[in-house]
């Protein structure tokens, strides 16, 4: 029979918050900066439904045909480093925008924690 107390089992490891943030990045890493090749050129989910009715142009960015997709405009972002998961539209270069890109949000991350965190420490007055 097992018995749950208070304290650990003697040779089970406590891992800190750090230590699971250095893995996880560790991790994160290397899907976005190796699986990333694998990933699918098709469009995803929501760009096939509105592609329904329309033949796309290979090579291009053209539609033929009825589809919602045709009402489609380009973002604003579209001409930036890191548009379509490449660096300057350079396929090959899919995982080290992966790679950047989970630098940016553990970044973001970071900051947010720290923000929240000197909050809270600060004494309300």
């Amino acid at each position: 029979m097992l018995r749950v107390t208070g304290r650990q089992r003697t040779g089970a490891r406590r891992v800190s918050v750090n230590q699971f943030l250095i893995g996880f990045a560790v991790i994160a890493f290397a899907v976005a900066g190796l699986l990333s090749y694998l990933a699918s050129s098709a469009p995803d989910g929501l760009d096939a439904t509105t592609q329904r009715g329309c033949t796309v142009i290979e090579n291009t960015e053209r539609l033929e045909g009825e589809c919602i997709a045709q009402r489609a405009e380009v973002h604003r972002f579209a001409a930036s480093p890191l548009a379509d998961y490449t660096i300057n539209g350079n396929g090959a270069l899919t995982g080290v925008a992966g790679i950047l890109g989970v630098a940016a949000a553990f970044a973001a991350l970071t900051a947010t924690v720290r923000i929240v965190g000197a909050r809270r420490r600060t004494p309300a007055g």
